[in-house]
């Protein structure tokens, strides 16, 4: 039986943007089709919400605004915020002694606080990703502002991939995800944040606490590690091609990759066809 799903949720990096940093027309136009046979659309992203509001405008949702992995839920069109989770800094600082370690020399460091981003220097690594997001670094001592601020998500990256893997696997040993949560949201990126936060669970929010609706009826669509618990979540979950392995095989379908267009092909398959 085609499932009736009334929301559908998309992750923006790798999933309806691939590496223009653009939503491809067919993927847009898919999206833009859904909503007129009158399904809700909502973005869940690990990206900073000022980095995400450009998305959020061009897919005309109507719904709060999930980043920060969940951790941040602001509604746009009324600038609610129904939801701002951020990490106990007694764990950021145990994080930065780790990060300075000389195991660790390939990596920067980011902090968000208040929706500002915040980093320790101007690296290479750190140039690239403000170039994609648009947003504009605050630089300075990190560590002081644990004195009056706690992040609402720490990010390492590095292009070494191995080191952020033994990274993700050192903390995820050290850690219980009743302490932080913990994830790559590409494989370059390194995240810790508050342990109630997860993709999952702010979809749950969204879709049972603010519009009523059973998990049933919501279909989500993400493309690594930081997606995996709303694919789980949902009535129908699904992944990328482009996605590692482990997220793929928890999921109810494998769209095609982000560059050929695999969103649309989902949206078609599992609301524009149950339509007609």
């Amino acid at each position: 039986m085609t499932p009736d799903i009334q929301l559908l949720v998309l992750d923006i990096d790798g999933t309806i943007s691939g590496k223009s940093n653009q939503i491809r027309e067919p993927v847009l136009q898919a999206i833009h089709t859904a909503q007129t046979k009158g399904v809700k659309v909502a973005l869940a992203t690990g990206r900073m919400y000022r980095s995400a509001l450009s998305f959020y405008e061009l897919v005309g949702s109507q719904l709060p605004l999930i980043c920060y992995q969940g951790a941040w839920i602001q509604e746009p069109l009324t600038n609610t915020l129904h939801r701002h989770l951020s990490v106990a800094t007694d764990f950021v600082h145990q994080l930065l002694d780790e990060f300075e370690k000389p195991d660790w020399h390939t990596l920067s460091v980011h902090f968000y606080i208040d929706d500002r981003l915040y980093v320790r220097e101007l690296t290479p690594h750190t140039r690239a990703y403000i170039e994609r997001s648009q947003v504009e670094p605050i630089v300075g001592d990190l560590r002081s502002l644990l004195d009056q601020f706690s992040p609402t998500k720490v990010l390492a990256l590095s292009d070494d991939t191995d080191a952020i893997d033994r990274l993700y696997r050192s903390f995820r040993q050290r850690y219980t995800p009743q302490e932080l949560y913990l994830t790559k949201s590409v494989a370059t990126f390194f995240e810790a944040a508050n342990p109630l936060v997860n993709k999952g669970a702010a979809v749950q929010y969204l879709a049972e606490d603010l519009l009523g609706l059973d998990r049933s009826q919501v279909m989500t669509i993400g493309d690594n590690f930081n997606d995996v618990e709303m694919i789980a979540y949902a009535g129908v979950g699904v992944a990328m091609g482009d996605a590692p392995a482990e997220v793929r095989q928890i999921a109810d379908w494998v769209a095609p990759g982000v560059e050929e267009d695999g969103v649309a092909v989902a949206i078609d398959r599992f609301i524009l066809q149950r339509q007609l």
